[in-house]
Order: structure tokens, then C-alpha cells, then sequence
């Protein structure tokens, strides 16, 4: 059994974390989410996989390579080409993806599977697969129910009352939507689908290649499934699956490290006072990391490998990438810190850098510079002289 898993594009909703990996390597709790979807076609039996990569390609090929340490056979279809200034992406689109694969060897050559990079499932495969070859058709998209305020987000279809679809929309407004059941990134296909997709042209398998199914009257269906499937679409998506792991809301997700606590895990080497930190859990701890003693960290939440956390830091929902240390008067609150950005759940970002707050919220890595030093001053000096006030104001 072969698969394709589309990994080419930008993730333009996810920025800025895709300024710096792609979107298939955000982790869900350190295990990047493409991780997860390869043990998962492993597991239903298949070991062939194709990956189109373009935006930072490097990121995926150099962590998966050829899949051997998942028991797969991994190869990749880069979207782009080299300048002076090093490699430039240029995505095809996904079902364009998937024609320059086919005419550069016939790789599918059986039915084949193609999913989106970017979520969590725990489908059946391969109860998926029977349903396909049940109905016959030259293409399935397996499909979920989702509220009509989120239509918007996803391609929508209208099934006949043979599943077969008579019409699909690409993420139309609420009140235009013909129904609530989405598009879930997961295709069952017959190599006859190249017949319907131009070589060499940018062509999309939402956009253009299933309203020209419809359009053909062709034998297209939808399966309805119940699976879990956690998307990562967006910024928000990220921190809301994120907080799914930490409270079990996943299915057959495993927490990675051990747990020390009830609700408490850790990675290995980590430094930690227990009697003079504060950790409300579900809270996972990375490997490396230093928790100072007068610190507070309230779940869900995730602190990464090799960070530090001050004495003083008050953390609550929050998720901090690897690297990061929270300097002792910072106060997050529902925060994801990735890089040099402080990101709120609804995705709007300040660079740290850029707010000159670094001695809050910094890399670990960095020594702080005489102006960093010099602000932390001058707010200690405003606290104190706040502290007093106060004080004599009571007194009074």
C-alpha cells in the first residue's frame, strides 16, 4: 500500500512558528505531528510513503530521512529549485504535487492514499479503504461534522443519498455553506484521478480538482467516519491541541517523558526543587530544564527542553518552546512563547526583541547585554518605589 502525505506548503495561519519550521513538524508535545501520521499509515500497512516538500524542505528530510527508524521506505518530491541565495520553494499545489510524482515514475500504480501533514487522526485506514473499494469510485474524501460557524475554515460538500458528492465548496461563508460536513485532508484515490490533473501547472485537490469531478459526473464519494482529528491549521489550532494532550483528550496520545506527579511529567536531567515550586498540573517539563525555586507554573501547561524559569515567574496556560528563559518578574498568562515571539491564543504576536523585554522573556542561550540589565533595574527600582508608597499610604 502506498501514500502521499502533503508537505509543501507555507502555513501562512500558522506564522510566525512556520517562519521557522514547516507546519508538519510542529510538535504536539515535542513529537511533530507528521510523526504521528506515518506510525499511523505503518500501522494499517503502509510502508510506502511519498512526501512533496518545498517551505523549509530540509527541516523534514533531515528529520525523517528515509524512514527507516519508523519501519517505512520514505521518499520526497522537493517543490522548487536553487538561486544564489539558496533554495527557493515554489509549491505546486497538491493534486500538481501529486501529478509530478506520477509522471516522474508511476509511482502509484494501485489504489493509493493521500493525506494533509498538518493533524492528528486515529482513523481506520483500512476500514476506509474497504469502504472505498466497496463504492467503486475513482475518488473518497473521508469527511467530519463540524459546527456551521466553522465551515468557513474547510472545504464543504453535499452528499446525494448514495455518498456520492453532487457538490463541494472550498471553505465558503457560513450562509452560504450547503452543509457541515468538511473536507478532513484525506483522500482515497485510483491512479485514473491523473486523467483530471494538467502536468506541470500549480493545481489544488480542493479547488479545482474535485469541483471538476463533480463537474465530470464522476463516480466521487464521501465517507462520513468517527475518528478523532486534531487539526493544526492555525495558531490557535497549535495551543488547543497542545492543551487536548495535556488533559487527555487525545486518543491513544502518550505523553512523552515519565510522570513524577500525578499530572506532572518530565523529561530526563531536569532541575527542580519540589517543595518550593508551585506546578498546578496537567504540566510537562522538558528534558534540561530549570525550574527555580518561587516560581509558579499553572496547567495545562508545557515548558520545552533546556529552558529556564526564574524565581518569581508566574506561568499559567502557557506553552514555552525549547531554549526560552522567563525572567523572574514575568507574568504569563494563556502565552505561547516560540522563538522571539510572545503569541496569544487568537494568534496576534509581539516580538520580544522588538518590545526590548528580553530580560522577561528571552533565549536561554543569550547573555543579557547592559541594556537588558539596565531595564531590569530601572523596573526593580519602579517596584520598590511603588512597594513603598503603598506602604506609607497604609500607614497613613
Amino acid at each position: 500500500m502506498k501514500a502521499m502525505i502533503l508537505a509543501a506548503g507555507k502555513g501562512t495561519r500558522v506564522r510566525p512558528i512556520t517562519n521557522e519550521m514547516p507546519k508538519p513538524m510542529i510538535p504536539i508535545l515535542r513529537k511533530p505531528v507528521m510523526e504521528s501520521i506515518v506510525e499511523l499509515l505503518r500501522t494499517h500497512g503502509v510502508h510506502e510513503i511519498v512526501v512533496n516538500t518545498s517551505h523549509l524542505a530540509p527541516v523534514i528530510e533531515n528529520y525523517f530521512r528515509d524512514g527507516n527508524q519508523l519501519g517505512v521506505h520514505i521518499a520526497y518530491s522537493y517543490e522548487g529549485y536553487m538561486t544564489e541565495d539558496g533554495l527557493e520553494g515554489k509549491a505546486l499545489g497538491s493534486a500538481g504535487g501529486m501529478k509530478r510524482i506520477q509522471e516522474f515514475s508511476g509511482f502509484f500504480d494501485e489504489t493509493f492514499i493521500v493525506l494533509c501533514g498538518d493533524a492528528w487522526i486515529d482513523l481506520d485506514i483500512s476500514a476506509a479503504l474497504r469502504q472505498h473499494r466497496e463504492k467503486g469510485g475513482i475518488a473518497t474524501i473521508i469527511l467530519q461534522e463540524v459546527p456551521h460557524e466553522e465551515v468557513h475554515k474547510y472545504g464543504v460538500v453535499k452528499l446525494d443519498e448514495h455518498q456520492r458528492i453532487v457538490q463541494f465548496q472550498e471553505k465558503p461563508k457560513r450562509e452560504e455553506a450547503v452543509s457541515n460536513l468538511i473536507n478532513t485532508g484525506i483522500y482515497i484515490f485510483e491512479p485514473e484521478i491523473f486523467d483530471y490533473i494538467p502536468a506541470e501547472t500549480e493545481y489544488d485537490i480542493g479547488g479545482q480538482l474535485f469541483p471538476a469531478l463533480v463537474a465530470a459526473g464522476e463516480a466521487f464519494f464521501g465517507i462520513p467516519m468517527d475518528f478523532q482529528w486534531v487539526d493544526i491549521g492555525s495558531v490557535p489550532d497549535v495551543w488547543a491541541a497542545t492543551r487536548m494532550a495535556l488533559l487527555g483528550q487525545i486518543h491513544g496520545f502518550q505523553m512523552p517523558g515519565k510522570q513524577v506527579q500525578p499530572g506532572v511529567w518530565t523529561g530526563i536531567n531536569v532541575s527542580i526543587n519540589w517543595d518550593q515550586v508551585k506546578l498546578t498540573p496537567p504540566v510537562y517539563i522538558g528534558s534540561s530544564s530549570k525550574i527555580e525555586a518561587g516560581s509558579h507554573i499553572t496547567g495545562p501547561c508545557m515548558i520545552g527542553a533546556n529552558c529556564v524559569v526564574e524565581s518569581g515567574a508566574e506561568i499559567s496556560e502557557c506553552l514555552i518552546s525549547d531554549y526560552t528563559r522567563i525572567g523572574g518578574m514575568a507574568a504569563l498568562d494563556n502565552k505561547l512563547i516560540f522563538g522571539g515571539d510572545c503569541i496569544s491564543p487568537d494568534g496576534s504576536t509581539m516580538n520580544v526583541s522588538e518590545t526590548q523585554i528580553r530580560w522577561l522573556v528571552d533565549d536561554m542561550r543569550r547573555v543579557l547585554n547592559p541594556s537588558d540589565i539596565h531595564d531590569m533595574m530601572l523596573f526593580n527600582n519602579m517596584l520598590s518605589y511603588y512597594g513603598e508608597l503603598e506602604h506609607e499610604n497604609e500607614v497613613a
